[in-house]
Parts: structure tokens; sequence; C-alpha cells
């Protein structure tokens, strides 16, 4: 199992600090957030390959942190991240995090993706009182469970997860989500899913689903292939470019080694190139994959070279599964 949790360097304290020294934390630089991809998402919501990518990193993170003991305490899209180097998506931010049966926090998690025991511990610390109930590694599942399902439908729903209507029933709403006709994904068999995020939002913290049984959902079996906008919005060290070669130019053997040579060198001011490949059959037929040695390079020449004229046609430049494309595995179509 993969460690998709975001990686500490090192510590360090910073004396010329204003308000005296302090300690700073050196973490990984990771990318784009799960916040930033909903607002992307123009309220149609992420594709069914990104949820499962990003629902089976982030039950990957708390399996692990909850078989140490440890309550993230603050799940949310803002905390969970993209790492363009190990390709999949990374959870951040400990601050509000404690050791299970040892809280030391009084107020945990985030509006809107407050699970209701710690939404009644936070309510009684207000009035200075203690709840019987302790908060658990449940409210780690809770968070989740909102942030898929904001996922799926686009939608903001901290209006809607702190209604009495929610409160009432809410499997009827998130039924009534899952059968939207504004829903893209609603043309989808999504039961998988909508069944995987009911586990994990149970009132009862004794009947939600712990991370390891959550990954065990059939959702994680559907083999879900990425959409174009995917491949856009999430880095990697592997660039693909459509709209470069014509079939006549794959049919010439001569004119093919020459457009491959012209594409290496224009790659090639970005960052060195690992290795460059132009499918002659499908899948991938006529589009280029280019390897970098880091998602450092890849983002800038996607920059550079989205909207530039490659023998007089307009190139796009998307990201490609780094994975993907070391199996050989070459998506015909992207929707």
């Amino acid at each position: 199992m993969r460690l998709t949790v975001v990686t500490l360097y090192g510590v360090f304290t910073n004396h010329y600090s204003a308000n005296g020294p302090s300690r700073c934390l050196l973490l990984e630089l990771l990318d784009i957030s799960v916040s930033e991809l909903l607002l992307h998402s123009s309220n149609q919501g992420c594709s069914m390959w990104m949820i499962q990518h990003c629902a089976r990193d982030v039950l990957e993170a708390l399996a692990f942190l909850h078989h140490k003991g440890y309550v993230h305490a603050d799940l949310k899209p803002r905390n969970i991240l993209w790492s363009a180097e190990e390709e999949c998506f990374k959870l951040i931010d400990f601050g509000l995090s404690f050791k299970e049966g040892n809280q030391d926090v009084k107020y945990i998690q985030t509006d809107g993706y407050r699970a209701p025991e710690a939404e009644l511990q936070n309510c009684l610390a207000q009035a200075g009182l203690q709840s019987e109930t302790e908060c658990t590694s449940a409210v780690d599942l809770w968070s989740l469970g909102i942030v898929l399902l904001e996922m799926f439908s686009g939608m903001k729903l901290k209006h809607t997860v702190q209604s009495q209507e929610w409160k009432t029933n809410s499997s009827a709403i998130i039924d009534r989500i899952f059968a939207s006709e504004g829903v893209v994904n609603s043309a989808i068999p999504a039961y998988h899913l909508r069944d995987l995020i009911k586990s994990m939002l149970h009132c009862d913290q004794g009947k939600r689903a712990s991370a390891e049984k959550a990954l065990c959902s059939p959702f994680f079996s559907i083999p879900f292939a990425p959409h174009i906008e995917d491949l856009v919005m999430l880095p990697t060290p592997v660039l693909r470019l459509l709209n470069v070669l014509s079939d006549a130019s794959l049919q010439c053997e001569e004119e093919y080694e020459d457009i491959l040579e012209d594409i290496r060198e224009e790659c090639q001011k970005y960052g060195p190139v690992v290795s460059l490949l132009i499918p002659k059959e499908n899948p991938g037929k006529g589009q280029v994959f280019v390897e970098y040695a880091n998602a450092g390079d890849s983002k800038a020449a996607q920059k550079m070279l989205t909207g530039k004229i490659f023998d007089g046609k307009f190139v796009v430049a998307t990201f490609y599964p780094l994975s993907a494309y070391k199996r050989g595995y070459l998506y015909q179509n992207l929707l």
C-alpha cells in the first residue's frame, strides 16, 4: 500500500520571526487541491475516474493513520492535494490531529464536514461542558463521505448537511442527488459509489465503515478511464500531444522520422526527455507521448506547447497517467 500522506522532509527553527523563534516544517511540494478541482468542475461534478482515484488514495491514507491510532480530524477538499510526481492524492494539514482516546483538541473538523458526534462535542465545549461520547477515527470517514458526495454532485453541501431534512433522512437526500438529472455522472451506473458514501455517513459512528472496510467496496473494482479534463488538471511527468500528426505523416517513414526528431527537439527545450512515443496504430494512433524526468518539466512544457502551431495545426497538450504509460496502456477515446 502506498503512503498517501504528505512527506515531511525536516523541521527547522526560524529565529527571525516577528513573534520570536518559531518551529517550521519542511514538506513536499504538492499540486492542485480537490477544492480547486471542484471549482473547475463548474457544478457538473468530477469524473468517476477522479472520484475513484481520490477515494482510494484518501482511504489508504486514513487506513494508515487509523492503524497507528491517529485521527486526522480536519479532512476537507482543501486538505487533499495532488502529487504530480507520485500520481496520487495526498492528505495534508495535521494541525487538529490527535491520538485516539487522548483528544487534546476541543474543537475539531470544519463546518460542512463535521461528524454529528464532533458537532455535539463542539457545542458542549462552547457551553463549558464535556461530552460523554468520544470522537474516534469514524469522524474522518464522515468527512470523506461528504467530500465524495460533493465531488459527485459538483455542489457545496454545507447548508444541506446542516439542514433538518438531512438530520431526519440523509439517505433520501443522497438518493436524490444520485438520481438528479442535473448531475452529469447520473448517466453512469454509480450505485456502488452511492452505497460507499452511505456507509461513511451513518449518524451512529459505531455503524460507520472503517477505512479498511471501505477499501473493499465493489466501487474500486470498476475500471474507469480519465476524461480529457482530468488529464488537463492533474499534472504527471508524461505529456500527451494531440492534433499533431496526420495519417499521411504516419504512413511515410521518412516524414514520420523527421517529425519525431522535430518534436523531440522542441520538447527538450523544457527539460530532459526520458522517452518519446508516437503509436502508428490504435489505441493512441497519432498521439504523441513525452515522458519527462519530473512533473515540473512536463508542466512547463504543457504551458508552452498548448495552442502552439505545429505543421499548420494547433497543438492540444494534456498530461497522461505515468502508470498507464509505463504499462503500455494507451487510452483511445477520452470523453
